[in-house]
């Protein structure tokens, strides 16, 4: 995960998919596997930079759950040539 940075109680990292259509398929994937693990990344678009926020609130920062989401968010944005 050396993509993904902790600053406190959040792992971040930021992605450049290849075009603006692109990052949004890259936020509806991640939407619908966040949805089925229940855990749901705050994110922000900028055109084809996406950046996410992990934290799982009701423990006080980041879990196991946060890096299992990380590893989804990695293989969906590699399979999306991000």
């Amino acid at each position: 995960m050396s993509a993904w940075t902790q600053d406190g109680q959040v792992l971040r990292r930021t992605i450049e998919a290849p075009d603006f259509p692109t990052a949004i398929r890259i936020v509806d994937d991640v939407a619908v596997r966040a949805e089925e693990m229940n855990h749901h990344p705050d994110i922000d678009i900028r055109w084809r930079t996406l950046s996410f926020s992990l934290t799982t609130h009701d423990q006080g920062g980041v879990t196991e759950l946060d890096h299992r989401l990380a590893a989804v968010i990695d293989t969906i944005a590699t399979e999306h040539g991000a």
